[in-house]
């Protein structure tokens, strides 16, 4: 006969290993629809960082304020001092030669600085279908898109002002998702379809 406190430890095991078997994807809702973001374990505090923000709902309401075709579209906190000078907003670079500027790579943005020190609060997806090469080193990539970049080639696509900016804001809602590993693999697949 199971006990109360028996069933209740079966329960809590089980919900670890569980929990243990999903992944932390991340969930750009947008007024285009959804763009699906997998984070790279090699940059384990920028993806712990994305997560962190995205569950308490910081980038909520904002925008992408950058969008340059054949470049970036770019969103999060605005170019402000306290999202590239506060202490708590800073993130040291995690670079690592498998993880470059391609189509869909999502990194971490920053002003100029000698040690490449990432603003947490900004980041950006690769638009240029050829890669952006001369940022390799230089921006630490976190992501990789895995469902979106149509919606990602229809952001940078907008009219936007002399400042990259959109004319019409386009909002986001950046979620975390706990997938298996074949909720991912749908996810990859469905993006291949006509």
């Amino acid at each position: 006969m199971w006990t109360t406190t028996g069933i209740f430890w079966l329960l809590i095991i089980f919900k670890f290993f569980i929990q243990t078997d999903l992944i932390p994807i991340g969930e750009i809702q947008t007024p285009l629809g959804e763009i699906w973001i997998y984070l790279d374990d090699r940059t384990p505090k920028h993806k712990e960082s994305f997560i962190e923000l995205a569950e308490a709902g910081y980038w909520d309401s904002l925008t992408f304020n950058r969008v340059i075709p054949d470049f970036v579209a770019q969103g999060g906190c605005p170019d402000t001092p306290e999202g590239f000078t506060d202490p708590e907003y800073l993130l040291d670079p995690e670079f690592h030669p498998e993880l470059t500027h391609t189509y869909g790579a999502v990194g971490a943005g920053r002003d100029e600085n000698p040690g490449k020190v990432s603003a947490r609060c900004q980041f950006y997806i690769v638009q240029n279908k050829k890669g952006i090469p001369r940022l390799d080193g230089n921006y630490t990539i976190f992501g990789k898109v895995i469902k979106g970049m149509n919606l990602v080639d229809q952001i940078v696509a907008v009219e936007r002002n002399s400042e990259d900016e959109p004319l019409q804001p386009i909002t986001m809602d950046v979620n975390i998702k706990y997938l298996s590993k074949t909720e991912i693999q749908k996810l990859i697949e469905s993006s291949h379809q006509p």
